[in-house]
């Protein structure tokens, strides 16, 4: 893009004043909370594939929506560095945390006489603490791992060909999240063919949902970038996940 102010050392990028990062940083962690809340209580079936007694059209709501995470996630990488993307993703992290302990909190306060909604309330926000233990630690090294190799594919493309790092990053990033999600979630409580099935469907259909997407992803990354009027390349980059140093 013309009139970009290239960026390669962290030193330049802290003398920046971006215009729409808190902005995106909500974003992504508003689509993690609901998409960890409102989606992954309910199943949803558009199609019918048997695998055995397994039926593996079936699928949590929320991948719909969490994908988009992961593309948000991209455009952070892309336009503001793998340190703010970074920053970001520990946000997420305690938004997540938090949620699960005001769940809990709020299921396990004794009803009012004469409300009849526990059950139902319990149904939809009781979490497993399994399977939010699971969540947290899927979406810590997936969002990691999908930052890094977007970053690290930019500096060896010259900054060319961004649908190639939004789809690679995306198959390492949820790659990662389908592999420690799952089983740590439901091995022992599924049969170890169920949890594959799962796994490999969820993670075909959201690499899939991004790969479409990928058109909206040139779309905002462009904005933004013209907006805030730099291209950061991380060459110099610490990319240790355990900072939120930006």
């Amino acid at each position: 893009m013309e009139n970009l102010e290239r960026i390669d050392h962290a030193d330049a990028l802290h003398q920046h004043r971006f215009k729409y990062y808190d902005f995106a940083m909500a974003a992504f962690v508003a689509i993690l909370i609901c998409s960890n809340l409102i989606g992954a209580a309910k199943l949803v079936q558009f199609f019918e594939l048997k695998i055995g007694s397994w039926n593996a059209g079936m699928f949590g709501a929320g991948i719909l929506f969490f994908p988009l995470s992961y593309v948000l996630g991209d455009v952070l990488t892309e336009v503001y560095g793998y340190a703010r993307a970074r920053r970001v993703v520990w946000a997420g992290f305690a938004a997540v945390l938090f949620m699960a302990f005001m769940a809990w909190v709020v299921v396990s306060m004794p009803p009012a006489p004469g409300w009849e909604g526990q059950d139902a309330y319990e149904a939809v926000f009781g979490l497993t603490p399994r399977i939010v233990f699971a969540s947290v630690i899927a979406f810590w090294a997936g969002e990691f791992a999908n930052a890094f190799v977007m970053a690290r594919m930019k500096v060896a493309s010259g900054g060319k060909h961004l649908w190639q790092r939004t789809i690679g990053s995306t198959v390492v990033g949820q790659g990662v999240d389908s592999l420690l999600f799952y089983p740590i979630a439901f091995l022992g409580v599924w049969s170890v063919t169920q949890v594959i099935t799962v796994l490999a469907t969820n993670y075909l259909l959201k690499v899939l949902w991004e790969a479409l997407l990928t058109p909206v992803t040139y779309r905002v990354v462009g904005m933004l970038k013209r907006a805030e009027g730099v291209d950061v390349y991380d060459a110099d980059t610490d990319f240790t996940p355990f900072s939120v140093r930006s």
